[in-house]
């Protein structure tokens, strides 16, 4: 199958033909049909990540179709179009049996354990915990968004922000996550505050629901926030990874506010300094979100269905395989608006 692979951390990947994947006896292979090209990806190949192992084929936002099946798998047959959460849990640890796979003792990842869907073919493990069926009528640009970006943007929102309308929310950092963040908790009711550098994604941002944006070169951020929403939101999120968004997430929150970091902290940012006194003193609640259960997806997916969700409007550039590698070392230093996928293999 073609695929990149990248053979040293922070040296350029490139397309290459390697062998095809078999199914573990508890797990299937897909054939990738769209995966999205995220920041993650970006870390993994910086060497960030400590599960990964050289040479490597990154990717986790995935969506495809069944084309082989271990002999332990029941529930699935070739040709089911699925998607499959970034993690994948092993079913048989404590976590896995309170139902709390994306916490996983044992956790898979595609993309960082072990290769992942930037390739023709993608083996994914323990496939009647993890997969996750999708309609025939959503796009696979729209469906390789959900397994990492949008799910976790529900979680984060929806499971551990608990947003209810009237609520102010603020999301710094509108990419992928960010804007996905925007969109879902507006459909909650919230009154949505987006934070970015770029105007381009401030725009997007209004359109999915934002009712205020911030440029973050214009100034103090959470002054800005503490003005808008006379005395701070009642959720915010990091979106980002950053030490400024992170603090400035913290900073802008009212009394008793909740603070959700979904922006993986790594790399220079993995020990940032927090403003405690206002934790302790406000009684600041720090949530970390990181990815969603494949039994909760039904909820998301119910959702999209009815229209109060679009996650196609967050699709941005669609490029091809052997544009992967240039993408995703521009991660860092470029990001079109919306989420960029390869569709061609």
């Amino acid at each position: 199958m073609k695929a990149v692979l990248f053979e040293a951390f922070q040296q350029a990947p490139k397309r290459v033909t390697v062998p095809d994947p078999t199914p573990e006896p508890h797990g299937v292979v897909l054939k990738v049909e769209a995966t999205g090209v995220c920041r993650s990806d970006w870390h993994g190949w910086m060497g960030h990540d400590s599960d990964i192992e050289l040479p490597h084929v990154p990717g986790h936002e995935l969506a495809g179709r069944v084309v082989a099946i271990g002999k332990d798998v029941s529930n699935w047959r070739v040709g089911d179009k699925v998607t499959v959460p970034f993690i994948c849990g092993c079913g048989s640890c404590s976590e896995c049996h309170a139902g709390h796979q994306q916490v996983c003792l044992h956790q898979e990842q595609p993309g960082f354990t072990h290769w992942g869907s930037f390739a023709e073919y993608v083996a994914i493990h323990q496939a009647d915990l993890n997969l996750v069926a999708l309609p025939e009528t959503m796009e696979f640009a729209t469906a390789a968004s959900l397994g990492c970006r949008f799910a976790t943007s529900f979680r984060a929102v929806i499971d551990l922000g608990r947003v209810s309308a009237g609520q102010w929310v603020a999301v710094h950092g509108c990419g992928g996550v960010g804007l996905s963040a925007v969109m879902i908790a507006a459909a909650a009711g919230a009154n949505v505050i987006g934070v970015d550098l770029d105007p381009a994604k401030l725009d997007l941002a209004r359109e999915l629901g934002a009712v205020a944006v911030i440029n973050g070169r214009d100034g103090d951020v959470p002054a800005a926030i503490h003005e808008i929403t006379r005395g701070g939101a009642h959720v915010s999120l990091d979106a980002l990874g950053h030490s400024v968004t992170m603090t400035n997430s913290i900073l802008c929150l009212k009394r008793r506010g909740k603070h959700i970091q979904v922006g993986l902290m790594l790399g220079e940012h993995a020990a940032p300094t927090v403003p405690m006194p206002k934790i302790v003193g406000q009684e600041i609640a720090l949530l970390g979100s990181h990815g969603m259960q494949a039994h909760r997806y039904g909820a998301m997916l119910d959702m999209v269905a009815c229209g109060t969700l679009d996650p196609a409007r967050l699709v941005g550039d669609r490029i091809t395989l052997a544009d992967a590698p240039q993408a995703l070392m521009e991660m860092d230093r470029f990001q079109s608006v919306g989420a960029t996928v390869i569709t061609q293999f």
